[in-house]
């Protein structure tokens, strides 16, 4: 708390970060960029002009539709009782609704890399997270003794050629368009000249390639590991089944519109990210000397936030390692950055500003899930059987796929 609340505005920058040095032009992008005027105003350009409510609210009908597209496939695979890959669909619909928004159009995994969408994604996360060199000893990262450089340079070039067709493909077909995707947003801002730092191409990449690997992966992730829990608590499942008839009823799917009405969806989203924050360690640097708790810390300190540790806290969570949705009863916690003991999306000026959008996009996706199937495990496996390995990387997202067997639930 102290860090995030009662000295926010000396650890509200952010360390040398290598990876980002190669992926984000320099540490242009929201997440790694030094504290400063340029990081203020990329966030305010970011809050109000691409993350705004009405902004996410514009997108509505094209989540419903995704969603809808999703659910129908499901149908077909639950007709011949088939075990489906739960974590490739979710992985697939995060990059098709990511893309729309920010793009535009939906890409085809080819379109970025022949490794595909996730495999890319998943390599930038793991490569983020490694232990550099280069992050504590700058010059070291140009000798590349890890072979991390090497690697980081090969997928910048395949983002950076990704993004510079988007952005060529935006600049033509610039006057046609009716609905504004954030490329075009971003475009519009660079040629009024609005901005008050500089702005070009390769600040808009570095918001681009943020925007593409937090809405896809961490939404994606957040989704499987309360999917996994579901299904490894079966009674959850079944109370969280029963809410949803009983507020949408059989008849229908689940509407964004019905999502402040399940409150236990909201209890349950709010336990899976305690138990599986997708990011379990916060990056910050001091940028001046202070004392926190009795110890110096000098300028340029790095400080890692360990979430994970915080929302397992045997003090302040009762059970901690339990799944325990109605723990939430009666409770005012929530994870917007107020309340120290649960912040999924960390806190102060350096919270995720796609909190919102991230959320709406869970709540749907797991009520709808639940809602129009029902799940089973596949080869007679039990609910305590099914693993909750984690893999490694700046998102943690399950070691092995989410495979498991729909019947399809609706009377329409």
């Amino acid at each position: 708390m102290q860090v995030l609340k009662t000295y926010d505005h000396i650890f509200a920058s952010r360390p040398h970060h290598e990876a980002s040095q190669y992926l984000s032009y320099g540490q242009k992008n929201l997440i790694f960029a030094k504290y400063g005027v340029y990081w203020r105003n990329m966030r305010k350009l970011c809050t109000v002009h691409l993350l705004s409510n009405k902004k996410i609210n514009s997108f509505q009908s094209m989540r419903k539709q995704e969603v809808e597209l999703l659910i129908e496939s499901l149908k077909k695979e639950a007709h011949d009782r088939v075990a489906v890959d739960l974590s490739a669909k979710i992985t697939s619909l995060n990059a098709n609704l990511t893309c729309l928004m920010v793009f535009g159009k939906k890409y085809m995994d080819e379109d970025l890399d022949k490794r595909g969408f996730k495999s890319v994604v998943q390599d930038v996360v793991h490569l983020a997270a490694m232990p550099n060199l280069g992050d504590f000893f700058p010059f070291l990262g140009a000798i590349d003794l890890q072979g991390l450089t090497r690697k980081l340079k090969d997928l910048s070039k395949v983002f950076d050629e990704f993004l510079e067709k988007i952005i060529d493909e935006h600049v033509h077909s610039h006057d046609q368009k009716q609905t504004k995707d954030f490329v075009d947003t971003m475009m519009d801002i660079m040629q009024s000249g609005e901005a008050e730092f500089q702005f070009d191409r390769r600040h808009i990449k570095a918001i681009l390639f943020d925007m593409l690997i937090a809405a896809m992966d961490t939404t994606a992730s957040s989704t499987e590991w309360i999917l996994t829990e579901l299904l490894r608590h079966p009674q959850v499942m079944k109370k969280l089944q029963k809410e949803l008839q009983e507020v949408v009823g059989l008849e229908r799917m689940v509407e964004e519109s019905d999502l402040e009405n399940l409150n236990y969806l909201n209890m349950v989203v709010k336990e899976g990210l305690r138990l599986h924050p997708v990011v379990p360690l916060f990056y910050h640097e001091s940028m001046e000397d202070c004392v926190v708790d009795g110890f110096h810390i000098q300028k340029g300190s790095r400080v890692m936030v360990n979430c994970y540790a915080a929302q397992r806290d045997p003090n302040v969570w009762p059970d901690p390692e339990k799944f325990l949705p109605e723990r939430f009863v009666g409770s005012c916690i929530d994870f917007r950055g107020r309340d120290f003991q649960l912040v999924p999306f960390g806190s102060g000026r350096r919270s995720c500003p796609g909190m919102q959008l991230a959320v709406i996009v869970v709540r749907l996706v797991v009520a709808q899930l639940v809602h129009c199937f029902e799940w089973e495990l596949p080869n007679g496996m039990q609910p305590c059987d099914l693993d909750i390995d984690e893999k490694f990387g700046m998102v943690t997202c399950r070691e092995k796929p989410l495979m498991a067997i729909p019947t399809y639930n609706l009377n329409k």
